[in-house]
């Protein structure tokens, strides 16, 4: 099954580059600017400016068109020799970003990847995840290689949908690639692809087991009782998902609802696509369609290894049932300053 694609013109991926590298000037990588991105500042320059760029930029981030919904987006201009040694972990890539001795562009290309979610949408991050970081930094982490977690790499990241566990989950996920020397492969699978009967259909739409954070959110959570959620949900006619099996507690449910669960899984699995990015394509996923997982590799550790970024985007278009509503998300909090941004101005 092919991704849709699509191509950014040369003039209008210099243009992005262009316009990050002058924002990262007038701003400065300073290390407290850099750990978060959230500076007002470098907010500001953001939220205004991104409406400079060429209208090829924004035609080419919307969202997926496909039923796949997946779309590749190539390509923006990267050398390897501007980026530096692929850093060991997320922390270690935040105060490397801040750094201006190291001569690495991975700050400017943060602002890059905000430049390019803020057309999609309103980029957001996470209190309890990378430090609240808008951008995160996905690399292999020595003594993670096992986790279910974008710090793994031995181990296979099985499909999921990106923070499953939260009613403030992204609606579409953004990865940059920046360094991908193996071709490791990221899968993807659409819901609305998959084969399904009606009994399966309405018994995965029943809000019947919890879905656990993932362990990049540490394991200090509340102790009030864990919601059940529905697996598949609608969008007009058109079936959403809610999806991430490691972290679904499923020894409590009844042969029917197992039986259907592995089905779903199974549907997945078939109609699987695998991507393997390049340096400077993105990968736009749409979370409320695809599930997106990890082939297994072997890390260096030496500098090289592959290295995306990845951001997560509202779309204040959709609504997601009102039943979310009321999820407490286990306390996790979302870093949100563009739409406090967009609030001021109404």
């Amino acid at each position: 099954m092919d991704l849709e694609r699509r191509e950014l013109p040369d003039a209008a991926g210099r243009a992005v580059r262009a316009l990050a590298d002058e924002i990262a000037v007038t701003v400065g990588p300073g290390p407290a600017i850099a750990t978060t991105l959230s500076d007002p500042d470098l907010l500001h320059h953001i939220d205004t400016r991104y409406l400079e760029l060429p209208e090829a930029v924004h035609r080419a981030m919307r969202p997926p068109a496909t039923d796949a919904g997946v779309t590749v987006v190539g390509r923006l201009p990267l050398r390897d020799d501007e980026l530096g040694h692929t850093p060991l972990d997320w922390r270690q890539a935040a105060v490397w970003a801040g750094d201006a001795e190291r001569r690495s562009a991975s700050y400017a290309l943060d602002i890059t990847m905000l430049l390019l979610a803020r057309c999609a949408g309103e980029p957001f991050g996470w209190q309890g995840q990378q430090g609240g970081r808008l951008v995160n930094n996905i690399v292999p982490s020595p003594g993670h290689e096992h986790e279910q977690s974008g710090a793994s790499s031995t181990a296979l990241l099985s499909p999921h949908s990106e923070d499953a566990f939260h009613p403030l989950r992204a609606n579409l996920l953004m990865l940059g690639c920046l360094r991908n020397p193996d071709d490791v492969g990221t899968t993807v699978s659409s819901v609305r692809r998959v084969e399904l009967t009606a009994a399966q259909r309405e018994r995965l739409s029943r809000r019947e087991l919890p879905i656990l954070p993932d362990i990049s959110y540490g394991t200090d959570f509340p102790t009030d009782p864990a919601p059940p959620v529905a697996t598949l949900g609608a969008e007009g006619e058109q079936l959403t998902l809610r999806f991430d099996p490691e972290y679904t507690p499923r020894d409590g449910a009844d042969p029917e609802f197992r039986s259907a669960y592995d089905h779903l899984a199974a549907e997945l699995e078939r109609v699987c696509i695998t991507a393997a990015l390049a340096p400077g394509e993105l990968l736009l996923v749409d979370n409320d369609v695809v599930v997106h997982g990890r082939v297994p590799f072997t890390p260096r550790y030496n500098g090289t290894d592959r290295w995306l970024k990845r951001v997560n985007i509202r779309l204040p278009q959709r609504r997601r049932g009102a039943a979310e509503a009321a999820e407490s998300g286990y306390g996790q909090r979302v870093v949100a300053p563009f739409r406090m941004i967009r609030g001021n101005r109404r």
